[in-house]
């Protein structure tokens, strides 16, 4: 049985084409990529403890805040671990069940990250809009539901769509993935069946997830912006702002790389540029979450300097 047939004649394994226009510099790339990964893990882990540990820290906000982190740690290591493996060890090959898998972990995980920033961007609406209602409308218990929502709506959402892939034929002179990892618009270019119809499902889904949790925030933050400008005092103007500038620039950062990667009818087509593109949601996103949460928030950097003196101070007693 040759590699190229489907998965039901025997299919073993695919091959990741990784980054050809840079192979001379694929060790640089290997260091930094690596690089990156640790501290994407090292930065979002910070986060997910402070939020956990400091009772300053136990609102809605960083709930949410601690679950974006949650997110941000598994979709990269979806990606990343796998494609340094296949730089140390010069074999860019991925088998058929993993690249499934990964295909569909990247997109459930990338659906309910949508779901949360459309969530967190509510939740930033009624605290500024109506923080008297808030600590009601905002309580632990439906904080809890809603996080829920977006991990199962994530699940579910992807699932149909990526049976339908696993059972695609694949053509067996086409084995190569013109990626660092199983992204639909390359994987759906190997098939020898027509894909147009999967495709314009693929184009309605993301259609729906993307915009429409677009939607929300934009209308969340459209409020958030008239209710600032009312606010007579420039002070109380800035400090309402500064709760939302974070989440809106990650907000920007996502959806902006997101849209051009997956709202379009036919992906198959547009495989040239998309690895540049989703090196920002993959690399940089996930990167610049912790730098953006904890530089620009005071909450956050104070109940880091305390976390810090406590770990300190124990290590003290110890020694």
């Amino acid at each position: 049985m040759s590699m190229g047939r489907n998965q039901s004649r025997g299919v073993t394994e695919f091959i990741l084409a990784g980054f050809p226009t840079l192979h001379s510099m694929q060790t640089e790339l290997c260091s930094i990529f690596l690089l990156v990964y640790l501290l994407t893990l090292m930065g979002n882990m910070v986060i997910i403890s402070v939020v956990g540990v400091d009772p300053r820290l136990q609102t809605p906000m960083y709930f949410f805040l601690g679950n974006l982190s949650c997110l941000e740690i598994l979709i990269t290591s979806v990606i990343i671990p796998k494609m340094l493996t296949n730089f140390f060890s010069g074999q860019h090959t991925i088998s058929f069940t993993a690249c499934i898998t990964q295909f569909y972990f990247y997109f459930c995980l990338g659906a309910s990250e949508f779901l949360l920033l459309a969530i967190m961007s509510v939740d930033r609406y009624l605290a500024v809009c109506h923080p008297l209602r808030y600590p009601i409308l905002m309580h632990g218990t439906i904080c809890l539901r809603l996080a829920l929502v977006c991990w199962a709506g994530g699940l579910l959402l992807v699932l149909g769509p990526t049976v339908v892939v696993s059972l695609l034929p694949f053509c067996g002179q086409n084995v190569v993935i013109q990626h660092f990892f199983c992204d639909s618009g390359p994987l759906l270019r190997l098939a020898c069946t027509n894909t147009k119809k999967l495709e314009e499902v693929d184009f309605a889904l993301a259609s729906v997830v993307i915009m429409v949790s677009l939607l929300l925030t934009a209308t969340s933050y459209g409020h958030i912006v008239l209710a600032v400008l009312q606010i007579p005092s420039a002070s109380g103007r800035q400090k309402a702002f500064s709760t939302c500038t974070s989440h809106l620039m990650v907000v920007t950062l996502f959806y902006g790389s997101a849209i051009f990667l997956y709202v379009r009818p036919s992906q198959s087509d547009s495989v040239g540029t998309n690895w540049v593109v989703t090196i920002v949601t993959t690399f940089v996103t996930p990167l610049m979450n912790p730098v953006i949460y904890t530089l620009r928030n005071e909450r956050v950097k104070v109940a880091l300097k305390d976390m810090l003196k406590k770990g300190l101070a124990s290590c003290s007693e110890h020694l």
